[in-house]
């Protein structure tokens, strides 16, 4: 079914959850607001997402150099307590997620990292193709929010397939570390090194 952008709103602010955990929250519960929240809570979610919102200032930075040398990136994972930043579990994630990005080249860690000009433009894209390949208009705006969640899934860090298991997504992978470990986790910044690649331009 389709869901709203201002539902998807008012699931965030009611529990905190990420914005495409609650887009399929209200997808599975057919659109109900509580059906939604029940979701989420099952699967540990909104729990996990309250912790989310404490400050995360210790952690780790960790470094993963693919086999062959040509690849490189540098990532720093936050989390609350040195204590937990020491545990094998932590260190795992962070190796990881380094290899997450060694593998997958994210440009963002989350959605709402992407700037609107580089949004509006990928969907004016999108747009443009939608309508030349003979589409009805009336069907074009779902034509493109559909590509616009491919687009997040390709170029944002959290919303992009797990390597170790694609049926997740890594915003999923944090939020178990979160649930297991008692203590938000955040990515914070990450760099990745290609051998004889041009610096990026934004």
């Amino acid at each position: 079914m389709e869901v709203s952008a201002a539902a998807v709103k008012n699931l965030r602010e009611k529990t905190g959850a990420g914005m495409m955990d609650c887009k399929k929250a209200l997808a599975e519960s057919g659109g109900d607001l509580d059906k939604a929240v029940d979701y989420l809570r099952q699967k540990g979610l909104a729990a996990a997402t309250k912790k989310a919102s404490r400050t995360a200032s210790d952690g780790a930075i960790g470094a993963y150099v693919h086999p062959g040398g040509k690849i490189g990136v540098l990532v720093e994972l936050n989390c609350e307590t040195d204590f937990v930043a020491r545990t094998a579990e932590f260190q795992n994630l962070l190796k990881d997620i380094a290899m997450q990005i060694a593998a997958a080249n994210p440009r963002y860690i989350r959605a709402e990292e992407v700037p609107s000009d580089h949004l509006e433009k990928e969907r004016e894209i999108y747009r443009r193709q939608a309508l030349e390949s003979g589409k009805p208009e009336k069907v074009v705006e779902k034509i493109v929010d559909g590509k616009i969640d491919r687009f997040y899934s390709e170029v944002c860090l959290l919303e992009q397939s797990f390597i170790k298991n694609p049926d997740q997504k890594v915003a999923d992978i944090l939020t178990e570390a979160i649930a297991r470990l008692g203590e938000n986790i955040q990515v914070k910044r990450f760099s990745r090194y290609q051998l004889g690649e041009a610096a990026p331009q934004e």
